[in-house]
């Protein structure tokens, strides 16, 4: 496919993050979007379930459909991920209730993970590794423009419109890059004899699924040490042991164990797990911070998220650039996981009083950092695997990652539950006064999400009489302060995983990218 002419890789590469930005911005619309969604269909107690619904049918195509895209060709499956992807946006406006909303969302779902897990390997079909660094830094920045401007679009549409077109809207821009695909893409017209791994395929399911229920339930809905997240980890570890076994035995396994020899498909995935935890885990928490501790609006805090997408779209293209014109990437992995190291660390000494150029100066050294590192891994892999193990092996990137967003998210979570009790719980009792307060007023200050729900707040504040008001402020500082030392330990905690991705990468070795498809060496990429 690299031979097809220049002018026409440009035309079937607008495509590709066409497609990409479709699903991305389907993602970031909907989060502002979803209180009026909410408002409208009720079910405020599933309110989770519309992201992780999504989260959870996004994971079971991607290594599949990466490995068997490997025989049949990229086109059937970024064509089959914009019908389904734009099947499920279609249905998720029609929906008439939160249960039809969530089930159409992990159509949805579907269609998105098998966007994702062809867009990155068509690049590699389209160029040589040396090139395709600059491509998957453009395609990074994708999500990064989504996450800046999706939001805001989200809000718009609800404002103006009805909910439906937080759906429908883009729909033009999935159809437009399904004709260009069409027409452009070359099909793989030969292909080598194929056994679909149909036992394997079902195996990985049974993997990834009960583990990103057990992660998602955890410390939420269930408590760790209950039946239901027992029952599940220990079905994905049963899933595991008969997806080995069948792996060593399947003609054409759909994920084969072999890779795992190659030190740098090993090194690259773990450092993926471990940065997908880091990051995800604090991410998620960074606006609680904002509103919580510093006391900013939702709408303030996710002006603070701009400057760092901004900084991580930006330092993804250059990184990419760099990598696409040095043929090297082990410095550049080196310094974006020591960039987002540093700015998790000075994000835990962050306090109630930090100054708010201090904190855009933080957030914006963490996205730079990303932005550096991220491209990086999913090349890595590319380079140091044989052409035809291309879809398999950026799958397997996007499914680590993934893994270790969702391991990090609950650990994180559970960590911040446990810690921010026990600072409430010491610090309420040595208040003077809360004594007459009533135990429904009390158990209320227990939870520090309150805080980032004022109209609560000036409620309880209302209710009580002025004598109690001083006592109320306290109180909510005192939250403030628990809060505030609960995330230093969360951040603390994402600062750590990434650290230990910083001594990972000293042993990555660093494969000169290759100006041509075909690997010479096939130590590395056969058992």
């Amino acid at each position: 496919m690299h031979t097809i002419d220049h002018s026409k890789k440009m035309i079937i590469m607008s495509a590709i993050m066409a497609s990409m930005l479709f699903s991305a911005l389907n993602q970031t619309t909907i989060g502002t979007a979803l209180p009026r969604i909410i408002a409208d269909l009720g079910g405020m107690a599933y309110f989770s379930w519309v992201f992780t619904a999504y989260i959870l049918a996004a994971s079971i195509p991607a290594v599949v459909v990466g490995r068997v895209s490997d025989v049949y060709g990229r086109k059937p499956f970024i064509l089959a991920g914009l019908i389904i992807f734009s099947i499920g946006s279609w249905l998720c406006g029609l929906s008439e209730s939160i249960v039809q909303l969530i089930a159409f969302r992990a159509v949805q779902g579907i269609g998105g993970g098998i966007i994702m897990a062809t867009t990155f390997a068509a690049v590699g079909d389209l160029f040589v590794p040396r090139e395709r660094g600059k491509w998957q830094g453009m395609l990074g920045a994708m999500f990064g423009l989504a996450s800046v401007f999706g939001p805001a679009l989200g809000g718009l549409i609800v404002d103006r419109w009805h909910w439906h077109w937080v759906f429908w809207i883009f729909m033009p821009m999935g159809l437009i890059a399904f004709g260009m695909i069409w027409y452009l893409f070359p099909s793989k017209t030969r292909h080598e004899e194929h056994t679909v791994d149909y036992l394997g395929a079902v195996l990985l399911t049974g993997i990834i699924v009960p583990l990103l229920l057990a992660f998602s339930f955890a410390g939420r809905q269930y408590a760790w040490g209950s039946p239901m997240v027992l029952g599940l980890l220990g079905a994905s570890v049963l899933s595991f042991a008969l997806f080995i076994w069948a792996e060593r035995r399947a003609i054409d396994p759909i994920l084969p164990l072999f890779l795992f020899a190659n030190p740098t498909f090993t090194l690259s995935n773990t450092i993926t797990f471990l940065m997908g935890a880091g990051m995800f885990g604090a991410l998620i928490y960074l606006p609680l911070f904002l509103q919580g501790v510093q006391g900013y609006t939702a709408m303030h805090s996710g002006m603070m998220m701009v400057p760092m997408t901004l900084s991580l779209v930006g330092a993804s293209i250059l990184s990419g650039r760099r990598m696409s014109r040095t043929g090297h990437y082990r410095s550049l992995a080196l310094a974006g996981m020591a960039m987002t190291t540093v700015g998790l660390y000075l994000l835990s000494l962050a306090t109630q009083t930090s100054d708010l150029g201090v904190l855009i100066g933080i957030v914006m050294l963490i996205g730079a950092g990303l932005g550096v590192g991220m491209p990086v891994f999913t090349l890595v892999v590319q380079n140091a695997l044989a052409h035809r193990y291309l879809g398999v092996a950026t799958a397997s990137v996007q499914l680590f990652r993934q893994l270790g967003g969702t391991i990090g998210v609950a650990l994180m979570g559970t960590l911040l539950n446990h810690s921010v009790s026990r600072k409430v719980a010491e610090g309420l009792h040595t208040i003077p006064g809360t004594d007459a307060l009533s135990p429904e007023v009390l158990e209320r200050f227990a939870n520090p999400r309150i805080l980032v729900n004022p109209d609560a707040l000036d409620r309880i504040t209302t209710s009580l009489p002025p004598q109690d008001q001083p006592l109320i402020h306290t109180l909510i500082d005192a939250l403030r302060h628990a809060l505030e030392g609960a995330l230093s330990h969360v951040f603390i905690s994402a600062s750590l995983a990434l650290a230990v991705t910083v001594v990972l990468v000293l042993f990555l070795k660093d494969i000169p990218l290759r100006e041509s498809m075909d690997i010479p060496d096939k130590v590395h990429t056969e058992p």
